[in-house]
């Protein structure tokens, strides 16, 4: 098995995770900030807003879990039964999101519409915080045996570190989705939204810079990588141009602009963490020797190369999915008859 095979997976893998976070990102986003609004109308025009795209924006989480299944058996094994509870929790999360879109608008009442917008502001919130927390503990490590098996418990996921990358996952997706907001919208929704956006982008860069700093100091197998190979510090550079074209575009209203800086931010920051975590794809703490890595928990030769072959067909089929669907959906949100 050559390991161009096994890191063209790895990297495959993580372009379909990146492709969700993006997506399903400002979905997440816009649910974070959706009860800081004020009216039933402010309201609706938000869940508009990502209406028509946030059942095929999760189309990406499914396939980068297949995809992780079908070339990395061990990891996708190891990971869903030792976080069980974890994802658990995250699929009743966004049923949860998913019915309170749908059911909001079925009845006009107060009490059924405040019910199920507490519902969507809730499981998107605790959506984006798990997402960070698994990321947090892939990170740090969790502990594993020579069986590949994981020995810690539910409890030993909460430490420190996951935590200030889960809430660091929320503040990015608060920044995401608002940006988004804006670029769907108009009139006074637009406007006050806008006044959020730097807010959002402050509180993301304060939980970015004591993330990285702790990184440094706790975490230092994830900058091995970059200290070996100095080049790729550019694309920490890059996540930094990004973050700091965001306030600059929505200053001179060029909102589609600040969206796609957004985009490369989240981009990036994941590229960081795939860059950090190579070869390795779960890892061993404290025996990082038992880390599975693109090596020891790859598929065959065979089946890796077979499904690269399906994969190279299936993915342009999901990208021309989702641009066409954001080509027919483009535009300011109005409400009508249709509407939620």
């Amino acid at each position: 098995m050559t390991p161009s095979l096994e890191a063209t997976w790895f990297a495959l893998v993580g372009l379909l995770f990146t492709g969700y976070a993006i997506l399903d990102g400002f979905d997440l986003g816009v649910g974070a900030i959706h009860l800081f609004t004020k009216t039933d109308q402010e309201r609706r025009l938000m869940l508009n807003s990502i209406g028509p795209v946030w059942d095929g924006n999760e189309v990406w989480l499914v396939t980068g879990g297949g995809a992780l299944f079908a070339a990395f058996p061990d990891v996708y094994a190891t990971v869903f039964s030792g976080f069980y509870l974890g994802f658990m929790l995250f699929v009743v999360a966004l049923i949860f999101r998913a019915v309170a879109i749908e059911f909001r608008s079925k009845q006009a009442h107060p009490a059924w519409r405040a019910f199920w917008d507490t519902s969507f502001g809730v499981s998107s919130v605790l959506s984006s915080f798990l997402v960070g927390l698994v990321l947090g503990n892939i990170a740090w490590g969790v502990p594993l045996d020579a069986g590949k098996e994981f020995t810690g418990s539910f409890a030993s996921l909460f430490h420190p570190y996951a935590l200030l990358v889960g809430v660091t996952t929320v503040a990015l997706f608060m920044m995401h989705g608002s940006i988004y907001v804006v670029m769907k919208t108009e009139g006074a929704l637009h406007e006050k939204i806008r006044r959020w956006v730097p807010n959002a982008v402050i509180f993301f860069i304060i939980c970015y810079a004591m993330t990285t700093l702790v990184t440094l100091l706790y975490v230092p197998h994830m900058t091995a990588l970059i200290k070996r190979q100095p080049y790729f510090f550019t694309v920490a550079v890059a996540g930094l141009f990004a973050i700091a074209n965001i306030p600059r575009e929505t200053t001179h209203r060029r909102d589609f602009r600040a969206f796609l800086s957004s985009c490369a931010t989240i981009a990036s920051l994941l590229a960081l963490f795939g860059l950090g975590m190579f070869p390795n794809l779960v890892y061993s703490n404290p025996h990082p020797e038992l880390s599975l890595t693109i090596h020891n928990a790859a598929s065959s030769a065979k089946t890796l190369g077979l499904m690269l072959v399906i994969a190279l067909l299936g993915l342009p089929l999901v990208v021309a999915y989702t641009a066409s669907i954001y080509w027919i959906f483009r535009g300011k949100v109005k409400l009508d008859n249709m509407s939620y």
